[in-house]
């Protein structure tokens, strides 16, 4: 048996051969590998340059060209991101860049970068409810059928010739119920109460029935026939003020008011036993909820964010008007063998609030014990409303949280019923789960039922 020698790097126990330590220079190979690996790093570190792609420009239109051009992963390149976020520079388009945009996107989708001009349609859908009423007919030819939310805006012929394609086209079906969902005019309205009062022989080939189609778009059919919208108008986009702004009092940099946000209760879940936390309470004068008839002055969103993560979570409303825990909420099966202290959120580093009733919003703060340091999170409400549509991509990233405004669907939608009169509940607003906690994933929904008086939280994650 040959003889192994110890390598030569300091602190290193392997033992090699000699024919290897020859060939190393007297090291074993996962030092070797190591330290070539350190080297290259150093050479890289010492050769890395930071690119500006956006030094000098200062056309919007140009800055997102820029956003959206695909770039080749180059090790030695360190691209400097641009002081906004695109979100951000799409919202500052004025009406020429907007169709300025839209024209390039086209130009991208005829270049075969059909994904490319895809997602910048979405944008300026979703952010600038900008209509493609001339341009749809040509991505139809071009077979693209997703996102639907891009045809909403399609024109009467071509709507009609979607109607055919649903009785034609057995492989997209799918996305012209959808497409057909989002116009959602008159004539489509009719179309889905026909295909529910005399279900077409394609229907068996679907999941569920054709006029359930029409909750991917934010409506339904109710039992008379006629549409009614499943969430709120209009929306309001919800965040955290940075600290320093606050405490420094530089209102210049904070838009909007404050609103009270996720404010833990003292009122434990007879589940899990984790406190009770108010995701929103908002007066209800507040301009996001002038739709909503609510008997309380405030909307009080309470749920356990460990159990509305299984199951849909209900609240009623007290003689007083304060949530209280719905005696129609029903425990998942298999919910007692999960590990509660597990899925525990930490709330420990959220606000609480004090509200005066008379105000629009309030913010306050916490503490869990005598000895525990305050801390404070600080949420606002913009002082301007958005498109209604936009926070409805997740997939986008856009500012998820809001109140009002079609849901950010993570996966298909999912409106709560009402357990105590089975109506659909109104979508009211949403929370991301990055608000909630540190790397928070997912989404928590809330929904309210005007008649019964009763909130609901329901939560979806990819």
């Amino acid at each position: 048996m040959t003889e192994r020698i110890p390598c030569v790097r300091e602190g290193c126990d392997h033992m090699v051969l000699p024919a290897t330590a020859a060939k190393t220079g007297g090291y074993c190979m996962p030092c070797k590998q190591e330290m070539e690996r350190e080297a290259h790093q150093r050479y890289i570190e010492a050769n890395r340059r930071d690119v500006n792609l956006y030094e000098g420009i200062t056309d919007v239109a140009q800055i997102l060209k820029i956003m959206h051009e695909p770039r080749t992963y180059n090790e030695l390149i360190r691209y400097v991101p641009y002081m906004y976020s695109m979100e951000q520079v799409y919202l500052s388009l004025t009406a020429e860049q907007q169709h300025e945009m839209k024209r390039y996107a086209m130009e991208l989708i005829r270049s075969d970068d059909e994904d490319g001009g895809k997602d910048i349609l979405q944008y300026l859908v979703c952010y600038h409810d900008l209509p493609l009423t001339s341009e749809i007919p040509e991505l139809l030819e071009r077979e693209i059928v997703y996102p639907a939310v891009l045809f909403k805006s399609a024109s009467g012929e071509t709507r009609d010739h979607l109607i055919q394609q649903v009785n034609n086209d057995g492989e997209n079906r799918n996305h012209f119920l959808i497409m057909l969902a989002y116009i959602g005019d008159e004539v489509v309205v009719q179309q889905f109460l026909q295909w529910r009062q005399a279900p077409p022989l394609w229907a068996s080939e679907l999941y569920v029935a054709p006029e359930r189609y029409t909750l991917q778009a934010g409506w339904e059919l109710t039992e008379e026939g006629q549409r009614r919208e499943l969430f709120i108008t209009p929306s309001y986009s919800l965040y955290e003020a940075e600290h320093s702004d606050v405490e420094a009092g530089e209102s210049e940099n904070l838009n909007g008011s404050p609103i009270s946000l996720l404010v833990p209760s003292s009122k434990l879940c007879p589940w899990c036993g984790s406190s009770f936390i108010s995701l929103m309470n908002l007066h209800v004068k507040h301009p996001s909820l002038r739709s909503v008839h609510w008997n309380s002055p405030q909307l009080d969103v309470q749920t356990c964010l460990v159990c509305s993560s299984y199951s849909v979570v209900y609240m009623e409303m007290d003689a007083e008007g304060n949530p209280i825990w719905s005696k129609y909420n029903v425990k998942p099966d298999g919910f007692d063998e999960i590990d509660v202290e597990e899925m525990s959120v930490d709330v420990s580093g959220v606000s609480s609030s004090s509200l005066n009733v008379g105000s629009l919003a309030g913010e306050g703060e916490w503490s869990e014990g005598a000895q525990e340091q305050v801390q404070r999170r600080w949420f606002r409400i913009a002082s301007e409303p958005r498109q209604p549509y936009h926070g409805s991509e997740w997939a986008m990233e856009p500012s998820i949280s809001q109140v009002g405004g079609h849901p950010g669907w993570v996966q298909d939608a999912d409106y709560p019923v009402c357990p105590a009169c089975s109506a659909t509940m109104k979508a009211i607003g949403q929370l991301d789960g990055e608000m909630i906690q540190e790397n928070g994933e997912g989404v928590y929904y809330m929904f309210a039922c005007e008649p019964c008086q009763m909130t609901a939280v329901s939560y979806q994650q990819s």
